[in-house]
């Protein structure tokens, strides 16, 4: 994926030295206690849960409680240097291949006329 940086080294460093604050803060706690990853919702173990900024630092991102989320390893992984609006599409992609691959699998399977037994 190709993009240009939007911040420099310097502001990435203070903004990540402002992510390592705020980690430690009550704020970020609690949100890592209520065990949900902020992107597929499902449960996970507060110690499991990574802190992502939805636009990425190297996006202009900025370590704001507004920006932050708790992420499942997984879904931190996937979304990498996506803004919210890349990253929904590609959710919504996910979302139609499964819907895709669900409706091909759930079609009754074909009668073997071959078969004595399913000929009727």
């Amino acid at each position: 994926m190709a993009f240009i940086p939007s911040a420099s080294d310097e502001e990435i460093r203070r903004e990540k030295a402002k992510a390592r604050e705020l980690r430690a803060s009550a704020w970020w706690k609690r949100r890592l206690a209520a065990g949900r990853c902020g992107y597929c919702g499902r449960p996970t173990p507060p110690r499991e849960l990574t802190m992502d900024h939805r636009v990425p630092l190297v996006r202009g991102g900025r370590s704001a409680k507004g920006n932050l989320v708790p992420a499942c390893k997984a879904c931190n992984a996937a979304k990498k240097y996506l803004l919210p609006v890349e990253w929904e599409a590609y959710l919504a992609r996910l979302a139609d291949q499964a819907r895709v691959e669900e409706a091909s699998s759930s079609r009754p399977a074909e009668k073997d006329w071959t078969n004595p037994r399913e000929r009727s």
